[in-house]
């Protein structure tokens, strides 16, 4: 058998110098600014959580971190930007459960792959949801929202903000645990589905609780219940739904940075220590909780098993439901 020494020697000399070229790059980056890609449109609950950390992790790493606002598509137009951009560690992506757990199951021609095209860098933030309905509605808890429901199939109705939205998967789920018939009623927006439901004309929605809760506390809505595992500390007098009247249902939406494939792993990861520490600053706190976040800081490890999790349930009930982008 002959062996080529040289040949070896050269692999290992090359496979050396890439070493040692990865770690220089990670040693100067970032040298010049930093882009983040919110698929959504400003002013939204991702743009606010983008900007908070943006700024933050700028100041850390001493270069501006730029957000720019891709919106179209339900999030796939700037998500597939992101994907198809130079993996160098200068084009990042506010990634959410909709765009990369929720939208592979319901878009058949996506023009990127969630798991295949993306390295998680770290959460930034996790919002629970609260089941609202408008006072007018006779149901005072869920387990008389249920009960109405079955004695009128089909008459009761719930908003979202649009076909394949976090809002209707989660309210899907609620019909399909609580095995009622409930009409969706998808909207181009959350705005104009909550005024609706101000208004009367619908049932309820599944509302993050950022956006929901002001309307809470003035009395111009009806909280049921939340849809995380544990009661949430700015409505500790509303259940869960999983306490409530159905175990088991958890709806959480999450937000989190991601790199392209191929983005060095040095990079990946001093990216996310810098994540982690503006999350940990008091004031980042102040700002997300005080819209109803929860500071979410995690390893890269624990936010790529969370996008596998999610991708298996959400892909799983838009299958068995047979949901489709209207």
């Amino acid at each position: 058998m002959k062996l080529y020494f040289p040949r070896v020697c050269r692999w290992l000399a090359l496979l050396s110098m890439t070493g040692m070229a990865l770690a220089a790059q990670a040693q100067t980056y970032p040298a010049k600014p930093i882009k983040l890609i919110v698929p959504f449109a400003p002013g939204g609950i991702t743009d606010l959580l983008a900007r908070t950390v943006a700024q933050k992790m700028g100041e850390s790493l001493g270069q501006v971190m730029v957000v720019e606002n891709r919106a179209g598509a339900g999030g796939t137009v700037g998500t597939e930007a992101v994907a198809k951009a130079s993996a160098d560690g200068y084009t990042l992506l506010m990634g959410a459960t909709s765009t990369l757990a929720i939208n592979p199951g319901l878009y058949p021609k996506l023009g990127y792959d969630a798991t295949r095209d993306f390295v998680p860098i770290g959460l930034v933030a996790m919002i629970p949801s609260v089941l609202t309905v408008s006072p007018g509605v006779p149901a005072s808890n869920l387990r008389e929202l249920i009960a109405l429901a079955k004695s009128q199939p089909g008459k009761l109705s719930y908003g979202s903000a649009g076909s394949g939205s976090s809002q209707h998967l989660a309210g899907d789920l609620f019909k399909a645990d609580a095995g009622i018939d409930m009409l969706h009623v998808p909207y181009k927006g959350g705005g104009p589905a909550m005024t609706d439901l101000l208004g009367g004309q619908i049932t309820m929605i599944f509302e993050p609780l950022p956006t929901a809760i002001a309307h809470i506390r003035g009395g111009k809505l009806k909280a049921l219940g939340v849809t995380t595992r544990e009661r949430v500390a700015a409505l500790p007098d509303v259940p869960t739904i999983a306490e409530a009247g159905l175990p088991g249902y958890e709806v959480v939406v999450w937000f989190g940075l991601f790199a392209p494939t191929g983005t060095p792993p040095a990079i990946t990861a001093k990216l996310n220590v810098e994540l982690n520490r503006a999350l940990n600053l008091p004031e980042v706190k102040q700002t997300l909780t005080g819209q109803g976040a929860d500071p979410a800081p995690v390893s890269q490890e624990k936010l790529a098993a969370l996008l596998a999790v999610d991708q298996q349930k959400w892909g799983k009930l838009i299958r068995a439901r047979g949901i489709k982008v209207e």
